[in-house]
């Protein structure tokens, strides 16, 4: 376990189990959101309920780092769209796809990017006061947001970037006041957009700048198989404290590469494929965390 971790108090086994962040919507939360805007009392009852859920799921599965499964969040940056000032909603008649058949409608940057409010820190109070275990703070990085957004403002993806790092910066310091030793960071836009890395680096820099010994943080990003033995020296640079990499999805083919540099970072392995609609079987995933070792 990480010395850091250790300093902080905090006792995890050899393997210690977590998940990257969002679970599926249940029935009654899809339906709540489509009846009741954001924020009304009936939605939200709806979501706190399938928070405990998922929360209970994760325990008594044997989860030592528990998220709250991000009931709140349509989409992983449509939701900080609507949160941050800077950004407005994003036409609905124009959706993009992700993947299959996912998609998502992307929210529009119209001015200066900036910090309004807490965003994810009541969804973590929450979920925090319903267990005793440790509870993730999760945000999407400063990248991934600008490059799932239209950009209707800056027109210098580094600019914005670095704005959306400084209005996140505040947020993590939310969360750390509030107790959150671990905070995730996703990026998961990296696989398809390394060639801008150094103001991926940069941003990290300027949202993590002295908060390094308050918080435990994770970088996680997945799905970049064609690029990653590019980018993958790079991230050992960043100034977090994990690197959260999928790899079930490339068959454990990324191993290889993470072979090849010296461990300076603790590693979180992904060893099931959320891309794929079949459950995996225990010996399937069993195997691949042999592999990993």
């Amino acid at each position: 376990m990480s010395d850091k971790l250790k300093r902080f108090g905090i006792d995890l086994p050899f393997l210690p189990l977590t998940s990257v962040g969002s679970f599926p919507k249940l029935d009654y939360v899809k339906e709540a959101r489509k009846k009741f805007p954001r924020g009304h009392a009936e939605r939200k009852k709806a979501e706190d309920k399938a928070t405990r859920y998922w929360l209970k799921v994760q325990e008594e599965l044997g989860y030592n780092v528990l998220v709250h499964g991000e009931m709140e969040r349509g989409d992983m940056v449509a939701y900080f769209g609507e949160e941050l000032g800077g950004f407005k909603e994003g036409d609905p008649e124009e959706p993009i796809r992700s993947y299959g058949n996912r998609f998502w409608i992307p929210p529009e940057i119209c001015g200066k990017v900036f910090w309004k409010n807490p965003m994810t820190l009541e969804s973590w109070r929450f979920a925090q006061s319903l267990t005793p275990n440790l509870m993730k703070g999760m945000l999407t990085g400063p990248a991934t947001i600008y490059d799932w957004s239209l950009d209707l403002f800056y027109g210098n993806r580094r600019e914005a970037v670095l704005d959306i790092a400084l209005a996140l910066r505040k947020e993590i310091e939310a969360l750390i006041e509030a107790g959150a030793k671990i905070i995730q960071i996703d990026e998961p836009s990296l696989a398809h957009t390394w060639r801008y890395f150094s103001a991926l680096k940069e941003a990290f820099e300027l949202m993590l700048d002295g908060l390094g010994d308050k918080a435990y943080f994770i970088m996680h990003t997945c799905y970049g198989e064609d690029v990653f033995e590019k980018i993958y020296p790079d991230m050992l640079t960043l100034p977090v404290d994990n690197l959260d990499i999928e790899l079930a999805n490339s068959n454990m083919e990324l191993l290889k590469v993470i072979q090849e540099f010296s461990i300076v970072k603790d590693l979180s392995i992904g060893v099931v494929d959320v891309h794929s609609h079949k459950t995996e079987t225990v010996n399937a995933v069993t195997e691949r965390i042999r592999q990993a070792f």
